[in-house]
């Protein structure tokens, strides 16, 4: 008899596995993210499903964008789109519209080539159609200093068609292939000749002051200081928008389906219908995210102002944009970048000898700028093309920042904004639960957001 032949003094593994039971762990998934920005919002409770946002009276300086159509190589701007201009800001006849946008000619510039000089004649405005422009003015010491970056949608030189001689205040050049179109004051002149109703809007525009302002473009505050004796004070009041911004909470919800018997008979050691709403309420929290930041409503990369959007100087994030990202606000709280984003800001500072440190949030130690987290949402776009965006901001009301918005206390909560009901049981013995959601996010005021936009990341 050999020895595999002789009787087990033991009983074998395989028979054991028999009598035993695994080791298990509850059901994973791999679409769970870090959700660092619902993590870090402040979250204000909406009892009544909308929140208004009250802000000072605010006067439009019409420094929007416009948008463009294109056939082919030629490039056309969106009649409508020219409302944006100061000078028509309010104007809503569209056949003038029609013949001023058709007046626009349309110009190819290479990198380095300039588009204006700053103190030569200034007879046009210009609309950055597609690519690159730095504005340059100079410095203290007579150096060149880049102020501005200029993308498509932009434009400079609209002053132009509001005063009858001007110069250019600053030197334009291209950064990459450009395509822009201009209007002369002449071509301005021979349409508002052509429509009564466009003239008398222009000459309104041209007779009608300013109204004051700070900086800020709110409505101004009319103060004395630095005065002696008995002199009289000014009377002022603080204007209100009239028709501020409201929130509605947005939803988002499904339907969970458990079968009766996999309930009843298959619940132990884990409870399979709490398994279920777990990773469907996950679910629920990707999609929360991803709203809270590509929502075309509420979402933040949609509603950051304008004012607030800033472009980079070379294509990839280097430390002098998020420099220029972080001097547009007080009290920046964190950046938000897509991991890949993150990565080409890495490797910028390598080339330049520079090494960021770390900080530590919610237990977890994260890269930063300026003492300043960096944190990672993979719910940023990535374009076509390699462009992403970087958002930084301020938040909570106290600071006049970015807040989430949801309701607590609704019937049958699981925790604060979602709540899971049971609907009943259907013929087929299904158990179904409607899974809900509520949120959105406001932006108190526009500086408390800010977007680092056509970040490239795939040099």
């Amino acid at each position: 008899m050999t020895a595999t032949e002789q009787a087990a003094l033991s009983l074998g593994t395989e028979a054991a596995r028999k009598l035993s039971t695994t080791t298990k762990t509850q059901p994973q998934m791999q679409g769970r993210t870090p959700r660092w920005l619902s993590g870090m919002l402040p979250w204000v409770d909406v009892d009544a499903g909308t929140y208004r946002v009250n802000r000072r009276l605010t006067y439009a300086s019409g420094n929007g964008r416009i948008s463009f159509t294109n056939t082919g190589d030629t490039v056309h701007v969106i009649p409508r789109e020219l409302t944006e201009l100061p000078l028509l800001r309010g104007f809503d006849d569209d056949s003038a519209l029609g013949a001023l946008a058709d007046r626009f000619v349309q110009r190819h510039y290479e990198p380095g080539q300039l588009l204006s000089v700053a103190g030569e004649p200034a007879t046009e405005v210009v609309l950055v159609a597609h690519g690159k422009v730095d504005k340059i003015r100079s410095g203290e010491y007579g150096e060149d200093t880049v102020t501005d970056t200029l993308a498509g949608g932009a434009f400079f030189g609209s002053q132009v068609l509001a005063t009858a001689q001007s110069t250019w205040d600053s030197t334009y050049r291209a950064v990459t292939p450009c395509i822009v179109l201009t209007l002369d004051r002449a071509a301005l002149h021979e349409v508002t000749r052509q429509f009564d109703e466009l003239r008398a809007h222009v000459a309104a525009e041209y007779a009608s002051p300013t109204p004051a302002t700070n900086k800020r473009g709110e409505a101004d505050i009319a103060l004395a200081s630095g005065h002696s004796g008995e002199v009289v004070l000014p009377g002022t009041f603080v204007d209100y928008e009239l028709a501020p911004r409201e929130y509605e909470l947005n939803v988002a919800q499904t339907v969970l389906r458990v079968h009766s018997r996999v309930a009843d008979l298959y619940n132990q050691p884990m409870n399979q219908t709490e398994q279920q709403l777990r990773l469907t309420i996950e679910a629920l929290k990707e999609r929360q995210e991803h709203e809270l930041l590509n929502n075309r409503d509420f979402g933040l990369l949609h509603n950051a102002d304008l004012q607030q959007r800033v472009h980079t100087r070379t294509g990839p994030p280097t430390p002098e944009d998020l420099d220029e990202l972080l001097s547009r606000r007080r009290k920046s709280r964190f950046f938000l970048a897509h991991p890949r984003t993150i990565a080409a800001f890495g490797r910028e500072c390598t080339k330049r000898g520079i090494y960021p440190q770390t900080t530590e949030v919610r237990g977890q130690a994260v890269q930063a700028w300026r003492g300043v987290p960096i944190l990672p949402s993979d719910k940023i776009p990535i374009s076509g093309k390699g462009t992403t965006s970087i958002l930084c901001m301020r938040t909570g009301e106290d600071d006049h920042g970015v807040v989430g918005l949801r309701q607590s206390g609704i019937a049958e909560e699981h925790e604060p904004g979602i709540s899971v009901r049971f609907t009943g049981i259907n013929d087929q013995a299904v158990l179904s639960y409607l899974v809900s959601a509520y949120f959105s996010a406001a932006v108190l005021v526009p500086d408390a957001l800010g977007v680092l936009e056509n970040v490239e990341i795939t040099r």
